[in-house]
């Protein structure tokens, strides 16, 4: 697979090309770890996650919290569906999204902008303390912390109405 098929590069090159970033749109995080999942099954390394994804008991959760577990929510969950869950089936997706009872794999995405290096020191600590969130209750999860960087000499950041040449 070339780094072109990627659906995660894909994801981040689309935040920046060809129209405005909004850097405080928190849904921006949850769409790129959500290809995360997209790559692990194309990949097709795993028979076991494989067959779980098309069996759809293994889904990866939009909503980010586990059932009956209140947590700090990641950016991509993936588990065991609840077992009175639907999986839901999007059209393009071969990740089924519903409900978990567990975190099998949790992921947090960062995005920043070269500008924002110097802040990396708080990046570090939000993916460190995402990891233990995902390990609280004893699972043993894969976890996984993705970091984008827009490396762009020069850009816009929209922050609602406010627009910022940077």
């Amino acid at each position: 697979m070339g780094t072109s098929e990627y659906a995660l590069l894909r994801g981040f090159r689309g935040l920046f090309e060809g129209k405005p970033y909004l850097h405080r749109d928190s849904s921006l995080g949850d769409r790129i770890a959500s290809c995360l999942y997209e790559d692990l099954y194309t990949l097709g390394r795993s028979t076991n996650l494989h067959e779980r994804i098309d069996a759809g008991n293994r889904v990866l959760n939009a909503r980010n919290v586990t059932v009956g577990i209140v947590r700090r929510r990641g950016d991509g969950t993936f588990g065991e569906l609840v077992p009175a869950g639907t999986a839901l089936r999007i059209e393009g997706f071969e990740v089924a999204r519903g409900p978990v009872a567990t975190i099998e794999i949790g992921a947090e995405t960062k995005i920043l902008a070269k500008a924002m290096i110097k802040q990396i020191d708080r990046v570090i600590g939000d993916l460190v303390r995402q990891t233990e969130e995902f390990r609280k209750r004893g699972e043993r999860p894969i976890c996984a912390g993705i970091v984008g960087v827009n490396f762009a000499e020069q850009y816009t950041s929209y922050e609602g109405e406010r627009a910022q040449k940077l």
